[in-house]
């Protein structure tokens, strides 16, 4: 006899259509008072996690993280940026708890502007709330032909330790570089300076997973595969790198990087405050008063007697090139999977756990069910 096989709860989606998505999405954003352009621009920021597999910046946060950020007060919904400084090639802004899922692409329209007169733009903002994937604003510049660069802190959060050390100091600290690459699929890092972000480790708790050893640790080092127990103050996320012997001082030291470029400089919160000292050495703090760059290079203009195109496309041609170990694992550069998803989600729908879609649904969202899994 067959048995039928048993499929977890957790683990069965639904497909629903992109546009229905970022439309549903944009709604609930305007319902809570930002201005429609700018709601749709921040809703379609959202579900660009959804639309190329980085499901942990999607939707998943849209109950969890975005609406409560309106409901205590976290984030203007009619918020203006201030311009501080401006010296044509650069500037300075305060976002002033504007939402960071359309402040972002703003900031980096703003830089590629820029960089089309000088060869370089550089958009420095304090006040900033959490923009979702750092890749998405950065692969605007990669849109123009440029290399878009997003560096962001976490405000004053603290979830990781520096190696050796006894207290969380830094956020997750994500860092993006996009560039054009072979057509259709641009090259898009998007990374944190911790081994993974949080939104990984609590989609891994909510689907009732294990994580591999080496994402978290307890606070006496002792590796940690419960995801559930970083959202219990349990456990702290670890730096690329692994250990302090393996590299974690790379990690930790991009970390830092991003803290000195994307907060001090214009003067946003910073995790290692002097409060942090006299703190139980647990996670703590909010990622209030985040600071982000947004930096465009305009290539053309930078060397004009160059081919940036075609350097680029042998560039990342030869890549993709390279005879790999395993046939049914071809090489590819950071950006390339993404695009495929984002094209065969755009077509097939994108898939959403069936909690989820019903979580959504709840909240007023209309999502037509194309297909089940």
């Amino acid at each position: 006899m067959t048995v039928p096989r048993q499929v977890d709860a957790r683990r069965r989606t639904v497909l629903v259509d992109h546009d229905d998505l970022v439309r549903g999405t944009a709604g609930l954003f305007v319902a809570r008072g930002v201005p429609s352009p700018r709601a749709t621009a921040a809703a379609t920021a959202l579900c660009h996690g959804d639309l190329t597999g980085l499901d942990s910046h999607g939707v998943f946060n849209l109950g969890r993280l975005y609406l409560p950020l309106f409901t205590s007060g976290r984030t203007d919904p009619a918020a203006e940026p201030e311009v501080l400084t401006d010296l044509g090639a650069c500037a300075v802004l305060d976002a002033r708890r504007a939402l960071g899922l359309w402040a972002a692409s703003e900031a980096m329209d703003s830089a590629v502007a820029r960089a089309r007169r000088h060869g370089i733009g550089l958009v420095s903002v304090r006040g900033a709330t959490h923009f979702g994937c750092a890749g998405f604003h950065a692969a605007r510049a990669a849109e123009q032909g440029m290399i878009g660069v997003v560096a962001s802190n976490c405000g004053s959060q603290r979830i990781a330790r520096p190696p050796r050390g006894r207290l969380a100091m830094l956020g997750t600290n994500p860092l993006s570089i996009a560039a054009p690459a072979l057509d259709g699929h641009p090259f898009v890092l998007d990374m944190s300076t911790t081994v993974v972000p949080t939104g990984r480790i609590r989609t891994a708790a909510r689907r009732g997973d294990v994580v591999p050893v080496g994402w978290l640790e307890d606070p006496a080092g002792n590796p940690v595969t419960d995801p559930a127990a970083f959202d219990r103050g349990e456990a702290f996320l670890r730096w690329l790198g692994g250990d302090p012997d393996t590299g974690a001082y790379k990690g930790f030291g991009l970390g830092l990087a991003v803290e000195l470029l994307a907060a001090v400089l214009p003067g946003a919160a910073v995790g290692p405050a002097p409060a942090a000292l006299g703190g139980d050495g647990l996670p703590h703090g909010r990622d209030d008063d985040i600071g982000f760059l947004a930096l465009a290079i305009a290539p053309q203009t930078l060397r004009p007697e160059g081919d940036f195109r075609g350097a680029v496309r042998s560039l990342f041609g030869t890549l993709a090139s390279c005879p790999p170990v395993d046939e049914s694992h071809p090489v590819r550069y950071p950006g390339w999977w993404e695009a495929e998803r984002a094209q065969a989600r755009r077509r097939d729908g994108i898939p959403l756990p069936t909690a989820l879609h019903e979580e959504l649904t709840g909240l007023g969202l209309v999502l037509p069910v194309k297909g089940a899994s």
